[in-house]
Order: structure tokens, then sequence, then C-alpha cells
């Protein structure tokens, strides 16, 4: 931080004497290093070429042969957790971040507001003299904090960070995304025919920031953290990608996984005589019935083909993004800054089973509490990868993509958790090309880039006392033995009511799925592992280690309580309507004003799906006051993608409702001459009749001009929500990825005016009566 003025200051600048160092910026430490983080999203240990996979990674590959591969490096098992780790360096449950920023809950442990006493390392490396920069996927603004009235404190630029560019929430269309920059929501800078894709925006925008340090400030060091969308879903990703993978995975999953867990051994990432777990490793009724995988032998022809495909289209997804990041390391070397650039590449979680066991061509089902079919996965099979599909592969694949160990993604067994790691930094490790073998986990990331870059740590930050780092440095590794040992003592883990801990080479762990709906705490099996000895958690000893297995029962609850763990959640959000309700009514929900009426305006910036008029489960009214011209045309409002929402379309002398259920055509419109010139108001009316199989609401939706009825068709609505995150309401356009095939990108609302949109949702909405009467007060 600046220093106090040295300088004097008289009557006369003449008699005084000026200090300019009191008020510039703290110089970092001498020949200080920049540092990369390269962050993925849903990627198993046993995916990528470093690690014996099958899908190549050229520039992660380069990086590995001059660096340290850790073969025991950990995460939370999910997204938003493990980059909360990344953010702070204290245990997810800390920093509110229990679950995902879109599932969070009214908990100190799952709010997902990272309080003051957890200064991010941003801010400390900023005060000390880096350019901060944030690229990519931010999974870490609390939900309350989407919209572009809400309070900036929790986005990136409050938290430390000069710059950002990317995309607020969990996931995005890699064709269309949904973009913010800075504080603000922004369009994507061109199309895909014209030769966008996400992964390559970023390292643009990446490399942009870089240079623009180093033009200006060339001794300036930076911190850049670069989160590209894979490989979380939709796995999207250019033709010629995807097609160096054909037929690479024709094999199935089940061989893959033998065949890896050699390539493995002979890398030296797991020992010799590591043990494959089984493919559907946990007792039926003790895990969600989605995260079961079918046997290879048990598919048809037509699945095998689709499966493969999928596989192959996520292989080509993540080395495309592999050479974006490539072209960021192509230019640390060619301006002489690669060697004295601390690069940290690794992955957030393990691979995912948010697939199901048929894989998914919209992913998009999963949040609106809606299965898939297999025909119509099969049915868009040739569009897999395109912007036709939000597409995700089956489980199986997830499961093969973590070998050796059991599940995958949300789970605390190993494949859950065990991610891959490398680390290269010429300047500051002797070793190259080697394994390192020491536990540790994704909290230990913000105390290993502190210690390289000497950095401390504050024990209070802008007058409010911290909370202690929960992780360790893993600087000690960087030149130690392979498997010298390890100074990480324990590690506890917990994800929607799975729970595991580790200490000292052992670890204990719940028969108890996460989202299974089981409940029963108390009554949980516990299973325990000499994990120095037995990698892949392939042998349980808990009877003939009871006195150890009750040991770390009791450690797991002492460090629960100490980081806020509690209370567990694994509410069965698909397959289990009541959970899914439940949940529902968990989340955040914007408070309605008293008369149930949001208004919204055009020229706005796109409202987030959680913030806007909840549409969902039940009856709506929407009402448009517009003035029509001859000329009148286009999106009136839009909510949604083509995989799911609504939208009021002014079109070929026609108005139109248009409702896309989950992409499943056909799509339902209800449509009506347009008005005579002037102003008129177009109505909308869903009225809530019954439900369907999956308490999807049924029931007629009515088209009015003014007070009459000129339309009128029995449709289905989304239960849940439209999408995970992004593709807001937007008023007077679409913002991205058009809703209806009726128009495409850009279909802007010209020759007539928009006064403003009323969505009406008073009759039959659940609302937070507190929230709701506390809104009303305030309003009044």
């Amino acid at each position: 931080m600046p220093r106090e003025f040295q300088g004097k200051i008289e009557l006369d600048v003449r008699d005084s004497v000026a200090d300019w160092e009191a008020f510039l910026p703290t110089k970092p430490p001498k020949d200080a290093p920049n540092v990369l983080v390269v962050l993925y999203d849903d990627t198993g240990m046993a995916a990528w070429s470093p690690y014996g996979g099958r899908i190549n990674m050229p520039t992660m590959d380069r990086l590995a042969e001059n660096g340290l591969t850790y073969s025991q490096w950990h995460t939370t098992a999910l997204c938003s957790p493990t980059r909360s780790t990344f953010l702070t360096g204290r245990n997810h449950h800390l920093n509110g971040f229990a679950t995902i920023s879109e599932s969070s809950t009214g908990f100190p442990g799952y709010n997902s507001h990272i309080p003051d006493s957890n200064v991010t390392m941003a801010h400390l490396l900023r005060d000390a003299g880096w350019s901060t920069f944030w690229v990519g996927k931010n999974h870490n603004v609390p939900i309350d904090e989407w919209t572009a009235g809400a309070s900036k404190k929790h986005w990136p630029l409050a938290q430390g960070y000069d710059r950002f560019y990317g995309f607020i929430g969990g996931e995005t269309n890699n064709w269309f995304p949904s973009l913010a920059e800075d504080n603000h929501y922004i369009d994507q800078p061109y199309l895909p025919e014209q030769g966008y894709h996400l992964s390559k925006d970023l390292a643009d925008q990446a490399l942009k920031m870089i240079r623009d340090v180093k033009q200006t400030e060339p001794d300036k060091p930076w911190y850049l953290w670069f989160c590209p969308g894979a490989n979380h879903a939709p796995h999207h990703a250019p033709q010629e990608y995807i097609d160096k993978y054909k037929g690479a995975f024709d094999d199935g999953y089940e061989s893959y996984r033998e065949w890896v867990l050699e390539r493995m051994k002979e890398k030296g990432i797991v020992p010799s005589d590591t043990a494959l777990t089984p493919l559907n490793p946990m007792p039926e009724g003790t895990f969600a019935p989605t995260d079961e995988v079918l046997p290879w032998d048990t598919l048809s022809d037509e699945q095998r083909a689709m499966f493969s495909r999928m596989a192959e289209v996520y292989a080509g997804f993540s080395e495309y993004t592999d050479a974006q990041v490539g072209r960021i390391i192509d230019y640390l070397e060619e301006s002489g800054q690669l060697d004295n650039t601390l690069v940290i590449y690794c992955a957030d979680n393990g691979a995912s089973g948010e697939g199901s066991p048929n894989g998914s061509v919209n992913e998009g089902k999963i949040f609106g509490g809606y299965p898939d079919s297999l025909e119509e996965n099969l049915r868009l099979v040739d569009r897999l990868g395109s912007p036709d599909t939000y597409n995700h592969y089956p489980t199986g694949w997830a499961a093969a993509f973590s070998t050796p160990y059991k599940m995958f993604k949300r789970y605390t067994y190993q494949g859950g958790v065990a991610d891959p790691l490398v680390i290269h930094w010429p300047a500051g490790i002797r070793a190259k090309g080697e394994v390192r073998h020491q536990y540790h986990h994704s909290v230990d990331i913000v105390p290993t880039i502190l210690e390289a870059c000497g950095v401390g740590f504050p024990d209070t930050y802008n007058g409010v006392e911290q909370t202690p780092l929960s992780g360790v440095s893993m600087v000690g590794s960087f030149d130690a033995a392979p498997d010298g040992p390890t100074n990480k003592k324990t590690q506890y883990y917990e994800m929607f009511g799975q729970r595991g801990i580790w200490h000292e080479g052992w670890k204990a762990v719940t028969v108890h799925g996460p989202v299974s709906g089981k409940g029963d705490f108390p009554g949980d099996e516990w299973e325990l592992y000499h994990t120095d000895v037995d990698r892949a958690e392939a042998h349980n000893l808990a009877a003939e280690h009871p006195d150890k297995l009750e040991e770390l029962k009791a450690l797991w609850l002492e460090e629960a309580k100490a980081n806020k763990v509690l209370p567990l959640n694994d509410l069965q959000v698909l397959g289990n309507p009541k959970d899914f309700e439940t949940f529902i009514k968990m989340e955040f929900h914007q408070p309605a004003p008293p008369s149930g009426q949001f208004v919204y305006y055009p020229g706005t910036s796109e409202i987030p799906e959680r913030s806007a008029a909840n549409v969902h489960g039940g009856s709506y009214k929407i009402a448009a006051e517009i003035e029509f011209t001859p000329e009148t045309q286009g999106v009136i409002f839009a909510h949604g993608s083509r995989f799911g929402g609504h939208a009021l379309v002014v079109k070929d002398g026609e108005i139109h409702y248009v409702y896309n259920f989950l992409g499943i055509p056909p799509e339902d419109r209800v449509s009506a001459p347009v008005p005579m010139s002037g102003k008129h108001i177009i109505g909308v009316e869903f009225v809530k009749e019954g439900t369907g199989d999956y308490r999807e609401p049924k029931g007629p939706v009515r088209l009015y001009i003014d007070d009459q009825q000129v339309g009128e068709k029995h449709i289905r609505t989304v239960l849940g929500h439209f999408s995970l995150c992004g593709e807001g309401l937007t008023i007077g356009r679409d913002s991205a990825d058009p809703v209806s095939s009726l128009y495409g990108y850009g279909f802007d609302f010209t020759g007539g005016e928009i006064s403003k949109v009323v969505f009406d949702i008073a009759d039959d909405v659940y609302l937070d009566l507190e929230a709701h009467l506390a809104a009303a007060y305030a309003r009044d």
C-alpha cells in the first residue's frame, strides 16, 4: 500500500517538497512472477493426454514436459465451490459456497456471498503491485446480484480485479454466449457464421489485457485467471476439431477405462497396483437414478454411435480450447515472459454425470425438471456440437474420464474430487517433466501463489479481521522428491449431502449419493480407505479398522462445525417432484411488487431469469403497450433461447406469442393479424388447469388485442427454469440465441414504439410472504 507522505508542506509551494512516492502504487518485489491460472470445468483426471487420456492437449503436454504434473490434487466436486477457493484460499462453506450460485439458500455456508472476512487473493496481489484480470466463467456472483440494478459488491471488479470479460453463471452457449464486461452485460462481438466461438473470444480478450499492461507498464507483473466455458456443457466445438476424434471412442466407456488405467500407470500417475473400481459402485437406493451408467453391451447400435459421437464432441471442445490457451502461451514465449510466469493449468471438479444415462441434446431439460428422450437425442445426433444442440454426454463417459475412481462430479469419492493439475514455472522450478504425488487441494492454490509472489497474508484487511487461510502452500513440493511427504494434514469434503474427510493418508466417506433424496444422515454407512496405498478407494477397510473410522467421523463433524457446513441438503431435484418443489421454494426469489406486477421497458439490460417475473409453475398474464405503424416488426419481448423460452413477436403482418417447451418441436404459437396503426394493448394469458407426468403446467394460452381475444391454444409450460443461467428476459429484442425459429439473431423491434411490458403473476405463483411484505413497505 502507498506509504505516508514524507515531503514538506509550507505556505509557499516554492518552499515545499513534493513526495510522489507516497501516492503511487506499491511496487512488487524484484523479479516478481506473472501468474496465469487456467481453470477448466468438468474434467476427470483420465481425460487428458498428460495423464494418459485420449484427448490431446498439446499446450498442456508442453507445459507438463517442462513442469510438474500432480497426481493427488483435489477439488470440492463442484464448480462455484471450487472456484471460491481459488478466490480466497478458504474452504468453500466458509465462502458461503456449499453449492453453485444458482442453488444457494439462506444459510451461512450456502448463501453464495463471500464475507468481508475472506479477502480475495486478487485484492492482495493488486495492492502489492500486480495487474489483475479475470477472463471467462464467473460462477461466484450471488444470484441476487445478477441484475443491472443490483449491488456489484461481489462482481469481479469489487473483488480485486482490474478487468473482467466473461459470463456470469455456471455455463453459457459457446456460440451465443451471455457476456459481461467489467460491471455490465454486453452483446457478443460477432456471430458464429463469422467465426465466433467463446473460447477464441476469451483468448483474444486475455491477450489484449496482457498486452495493454506490457505496452505501458512493461515491468509490472500481472495475474490472469483464465476460465473457459470448456469443458462444461453445452459441448460446442468447430467441426474440424470434432472430426479429429471420429471413431476414437467407438470401443465404449468400459473399454476406455481399462485402456486408460494402463496408460496412467505407465506415466506414473497412479501406482502400478491400482485397482479399477466398478462402473456402478454404489448400492441401489444410495444414489440418484439419473447417475446410473448403462453397460455398453446393453446399448443398441444407434445408442453406441450416438454416445461415441458425444465423446468425440467433448474431446474436440477440450482440444480446441487448449489451442486457444496455446495462443496465450505462444505470446508469452515470444515476448520473453513465459519463463517467469507461474502457470497453473487445472480443472475444477471431476467429469460431469449431469447428462443422465442417455446423454442429452439439451441440458436445459435438467433445469426444467423434464427428462430427456432417446428419440429426441437420436434426431439430432448429426448436429451435436453445433448451435442446434445444447449437448452433454451420458454418465458412462463421466465414469470413464474419472478412471480409475468411483463416480464423478458432485461425489466426494475420488471421481468427483481428484483432478488434473500441471504447474509450469521455469524461473522457480528446477524439475522438468516430473510427477508429484503430494496430497493437495484447491484451497492450497492461493497460499501457493502468495508464497511464489512474495506477498504476505494480512491479519486484517480494510479494518476487518480475516479468517485464516484454509490451505497450505505447495511451493515446498516444487523441487521435492516425487514421493516426498505432503505438508497437508486434513481436508474435509461435503457436497449435496455426501460427506468425506481425508486425514494423514486415510479417508472416510459416506455411502450417500449427492442429491439422492435419501435423508437420514445419522443412519449413513461410512466407508474407510487407506489412500496412501489404495489410491482408487477400491478396498473398504471399515470393518478392519473401526477405531480409525470413528476417529475420522468425529473429525469430520469437528471440521463441519468450524467451516459452516451444516445443514446438509441432499434434496433430489430430478425424479422427486416433492423435493424439486421444496428446492425451488428455497432458492432466491425476486420479491414481487405488492400488485404482483413487474413492469419492464425497452432500451434496458437483460434481466436474469432468477430475478425476472417468474412465469414457471403457474398461471400468468402479460400485457404489452405498443404503438403500431404499417412498418412495425420485431421482438416485443423474449426470454430464453431455442432450447426453451417464450416470446412475443411481430412478423409479416402478424403478432405471434411463441412458447418453446425445452426445445422440443413443434413450437406452440398463437397468432393474429397486426392491429391498425395506433396504440394498442397486446395481452397474453396462460391459465394453469392441470399438470403433466412431470408436473409441467398445462392449460390454455390466450392472445388478446386490447379487450378482444384473438387466439387460443392448449400448451404445456416449463416447471423449473428455461436455463441454468443467462438467456434472460429482454424487451424490444432477443439478447442472443433466438427463442423461436420465426426469426434470427438481431430481430429488434422497429417501426413503432414499446411503452412498457407488464408481467402479472399475482394469482398463481409462490411468493416469499415475508419478503413480499418487506418489498411492499419499501415501495410504500
